[in-house]
């Protein structure tokens, strides 16, 4: 998979050259084309923003260093301008968004982008959250370390990313690691047990329950089998939250 991403400062993004990126990167899986902005100025004087003309406040940034970099990205794919007001992003998305081959990220900063260059190249606007970022930088590096867990031959387990947390709605359930007793805390007996089929039963009672406890709303997106409503009702009935 190739993503090219525009940025005012791609040097964000190197932290991409760590951990299961890094890897994907290594193995020629994923290859990250970062283009500087500043490189395409609108001026002389090497700017890339301006003042916009309702005379509100901060600054934009102008059409043309955005025109000029992406008229020279050749293979674009998808084009997503990381913005506040895009759909946030989630697990269904980032699964879609990981069976492209090309991928074009742009990432706005001070007030934004000038609206031509969403009107004119922009596929989808996405959020990773309803809070702000100083720049799109930090949510292209989100963006793309959920993606690249689900492209083929990046993880050592392949298995690994249908596991985890929302890979199925829920939130995935408790972990733990050696030692089996921390300051007179245990380990739960049933994952000492040995038994796979008892210790597979606690982890989806547990994942439901944690879900029930921490984020109740995603289970209105669940197909939920009997068993599990039977459980929400009883949970509900004892008011654990």
């Amino acid at each position: 998979m190739k993503i090219n991403v525009l940025a005012v400062f791609p040097q964000i993004l190197d932290s991409l050259n760590y951990g299961v990126t890094g890897t994907a990167i290594e193995k020629n899986i994923l290859e990250i084309h970062k283009i500087d902005l500043k490189d395409y100025p609108l001026n002389s004087y090497g700017s890339i923003d301006d003042k916009p003309f309702s005379g509100s406040e901060g600054m934009i940034i102008s059409p043309i260093p955005i025109s000029k970099a992406m008229n020279l990205v050749k293979n674009k794919g998808k084009v997503i301008y990381l913005s506040p007001q895009g759909k946030t992003l989630n697990q269904k998305k980032v699964k879609e968004l990981a069976t492209l081959n090309d991928l074009t990220l742009i990432c706005g900063r001070y007030e934004g982008i000038d609206q031509r260059i969403i009107d004119e190249y922009v596929d989808e606007e996405i959020s990773i959250g309803d809070f702000i970022l100083s720049g799109g930088e930090y949510a292209a590096v989100c963006l793309i370390d959920a993606i690249t867990r689900h492209i083929p031959g990046t993880l050592g387990n392949e298995d690994s990313y249908l596991k985890d947390t929302f890979s199925n709605g829920l939130l995935k359930g408790d972990v733990y690691a050696k030692p089996e007793s921390f300051e007179s805390m245990k380990v739960p007996d049933v994952l000492l047990s040995g038994n796979h089929k008892e210790i597979d039963s606690w982890r989806e009672h547990n994942s439901l329950l944690k879900t029930f406890i921490k984020r109740p709303e995603l289970l209105n997106d669940v197909k939920l089998t009997k068993k599990q409503k039977k459980l929400l009702e009883e949970w509900a009935s004892k008011d654990i939250l």
